[in-house]
């Protein structure tokens, strides 16, 4: 896109060059020239070139002329009034060769290739507008103009994209991308970007870089590229046949741009409405469209835009079969083609003529330069030859005198050179060969000590490493004794705690049954051989006796620490576990189905069961580091299925290693004809799967029946 901040590009490095004479009045000059800048970059356009038309005739310095005369061209470039644009562009340029300032002078010259190439493209001549977009590129590079060099650079990728060469278009429009300091240069890439891909298909990709440059359109207020956008997104619909979505967006595109006076961004919306009627086969609207649009090219001057335009109407006059319009349409298409060909030749020729002419001028100048300076060093020559003549004259009878002089003293002055020079050759040849000795055993002095103290240095540095590798197993195996004693430790004051519980809860059951209840039943056989113990009074109380008597009995039964044969397998169970699990700190949870079958158990199967779970909870505390247990006890079919798992930090079973508790356990549960299998993952915990086949008894069977069925595992426990 275009950039117009021109004032402050021009006025960049102007200070240095000026006189002190001339420095105020300029500075006064310039500063008027900016402000009408200021009002073109403000939307008063307009009332800007009346200014700048009139201030022109006033102005006296060569850059701000050539900065006002710019200005004129961006106006009627923007209008598409491209003749006029061109004019003025060349008018700038040949102000701006009497700067003496070079910077400044480049800038303007580069600025001046940008307007030119942009105004040739509008009137489609893109190889002309090609040619002024590579020489604004070398100008700028040359002399390091960055953003005067992303502008020609967008020039340029616009140009391959007129010329259908997306490959190199693509390229240059991101790395315009790059250059964050000018937002009008990104714009134009955002759109650019988007009609690439939406050309290609990529509607998805197409619509990101639209929407990129509509954001960016947003936040500097830019009404030509929210046109531009909309009329991209316009397209966009068309393609993909939404055409009702495509003529309302063309209708807005038409009606920005007139407002706007974007003249070539109108026609383009009126011809991609035209398009549209062409597709909905509505002939006779999209005929008015191209004829009113191909007026106003004509008017403009946009050649390109009357070349499609005439297309356009040769096809619909094809498509109603009216082929004498069509041939005339063709023919008037052909003659614009012809004569924009014919154009691009001329300036072609015009311009290599131009360079020829040229060429041939310096080259006559060169010839009369080396003619000139010639004949000067011939006059030179004669006076220094008459100049001479009388010298010779003056010396001849001198050299006479002293030629012989002058042969003794020579051939003396070389015996002595040459005997110096002897001397001196003697000298460097024994100071060569006294460095080269002196480095010889430099270097060996260097090797002998530099080997003893490598070798001492690879013998510390192995035993350090050694001494390193044996400090980390060391700690590693204290660490690991350490939390062992832990876990012992911890271990034992559960046990402990558990056993101390179950003791207290002895004494205070016996103390409940032995003082207490002793003392209610005398106070119930006082009462029962009392005279009056036949009256209501007596009676009630003999009654509250027997019923605390029985509660205190009940109380302390239920405090004696629960065994097997007095309880139930599965309570016991779940109150050890429990306890356990409230003793460490691990949340626990407990299942077994069905508990009135794993109750009748014999006592002796039921106490392996127990100690085969106090292995894995003493397992899972001494080692696993779990926050949670989860025990479940399943019979079914006359197995029993016992499920143990922990959250902890697991092991790897291709190295792990039992100890002597799992092995205990492996043990007994092979006594009793039963399976084990654990399976663990490092940071998944473990899960105990055991199976014990069991045999169940119904509360009919008898003491005698229920030794002989077990007779079996009993004899296996027996031996164990």
């Amino acid at each position: 896109m275009l950039s117009l901040s021109l004032s402050g590009q021009i006025d960049g490095n102007s200070k240095k060059t000026l006189s002190t004479a001339k420095k105020s009045h300029e500075a006064e000059e310039k500063k008027t020239v900016t402000s009408f800048y200021n009002l073109y970059n403000t939307g008063e356009e307009k009332r800007a070139l009346k200014n700048v038309k009139t201030f022109l005739k006033e102005a006296k310095y060569p850059a701000n002329k050539a900065s006002l005369t710019l200005l004129q061209a961006y106006y009627y470039n923007k209008r598409a009034i491209l003749d006029s644009s061109i004019y003025y562009t060349d008018q700038a340029l040949k102000f701006n060769t009497k700067i003496t300032n070079d910077s400044l002078k480049n800038r303007l010259l580069s600025l001046g290739y940008n307007l030119m190439g942009i105004n040739y493209k509008k009137k489609g001549l893109f190889e002309i507008s090609k040619k002024w977009h590579l020489k604004g590129l070398v100008t700028s590079q040359k002399h390091k103009e960055t953003n005067l060099y992303y502008t020609h650079l967008h020039g340029l990728a616009s140009i391959y994209k007129a010329l259908g060469d997306n490959t190199n278009a693509l390229k240059s429009y991101k790395e315009c991308l790059e250059y964050k300091k000018d937002d009008e240069i990104r714009l134009g890439s955002y759109i650019n970007l988007g009609d690439i891909y939406s050309d290609s298909k990529d509607y998805e990709k197409g619509n990101y870089y639209y929407n990129l440059g509509k954001q960016l359109s947003e936040k500097t207020n830019n009404q030509q590229a929210r046109a531009v956008i909309a009329l991209s997104i316009g397209t966009n619909y068309q393609l993909q046949q939404k055409t009702t979505d495509a003529l309302k967006i063309y209708d807005e595109v038409v009606s920005i741009a007139d407002k706007n006076e974007l003249n070539q961004i109108a026609l383009i919306a009126r011809g991609n409405i035209g398009d549209v009627y062409i597709d909905l086969k509505n002939f006779k609207d999209a005929k008015v469209i191209f004829s009113d649009a191909l007026q106003k090219a004509i008017n403009f001057g946009y050649l390109d835009n009357q070349v499609y335009f005439y297309d356009e109407l040769k096809k619909i006059a094809v498509l109603e079969e009216d082929y004498k319009s069509a041939f005339n349409y063709l023919t008037k298409s052909t003659k614009v083609k012809d004569s924009v060909n014919k154009i691009q030749k001329i300036k072609e020729i015009n311009e290599l003529e131009i360079k020829y002419k040229t060429a041939q001028r310096e080259k006559e100048i060169r010839l009369l330069q080396f003619d000139n300076t010639t004949k000067k060093l011939e006059l030179e020559k004669q006076q220094e030859a008459i100049e001479n003549m009388n010298l010779q004259e003056e010396i001849s009878q001198k050299i006479t005198e002293n030629t012989i002089l002058f042969f003794q003293n020579s051939s003396q002055k070389k015996l002595s050179e040459i005997s110096l020079l002897k001397k001196d050759q003697q000298l460097k040849s024994l100071q060569i060969e006294q460095e080269k000795e002196t480095k010889l055993l430099t270097i060996f002095g260097f090797l002998i000590v530099l080997i003893p103290i490598i070798g001492l240095l690879l013998q510390y540095y192995k035993r350090l490493k050694t001494q390193r590798l044996l400090n980390i197993q060391q700690a590693e195996i204290s660490t690991q004794n350490i939390n062992n004693l832990l876990k012992d430790q911890e271990l034992k004051l559960i046990k402990a705690s558990i056993s101390g519980q179950d003791k207290e809860r002895q004494r205070i059951s016996q103390e409940l049954h032995d003082s207490i209840g002793g003392n209610l039943a005398a106070i119930k056989l006082q009462l029962n051989h009392l005279v009056i113990s036949s009256s209501p009074k007596i009676k009630n109380l003999t009654a509250l006796l027997d019923e605390t008597y029985q509660q205190v009995r009940n109380l302390s039964h239920t405090l004696i620490p629960k065994k097997f044969t007095h309880h139930k397998f599965c309570e016991v169970l779940e109150s050890y576990f429990n306890n356990i699990g409230e003793a460490s700190n691990i949340k626990t949870d407990f299942t077994a189905y069905p508990k009135r079958e794993i109750d009748a158990l014999h006592e002796e199967i039921q106490i392996e069961i127990f100690k085969i779970i106090q292995e894995l909870l003493t397992n899972t505390i001494k080692h696993a580091k779990a926050s949670k247990m989860d025990l479940q006890l399943n019979l079914v079919e006359n197995v029993l299925n016992i499920l143990f798992e922990d959250n902890g930090i697991g092991f790897n079973p291709e190295n792990y290693r039992p100890g002597i508790g799992i092995m205990n356990l492996e043990n007994r549960i092979v006594k009793l004809n039963g399976s084990f299998l654990m399976d663990s993952k490092l940071k998944r915990g473990t899960i105990a799967n055991i199976e014990i086949p069991v045999l169940r008894l119904s509360n009919a069977e008898n003491e005698t029946t229920k030794g002989i069925n077990v007779k079996k595992q009993l004899d296996n426990l027996t031996k164990f």
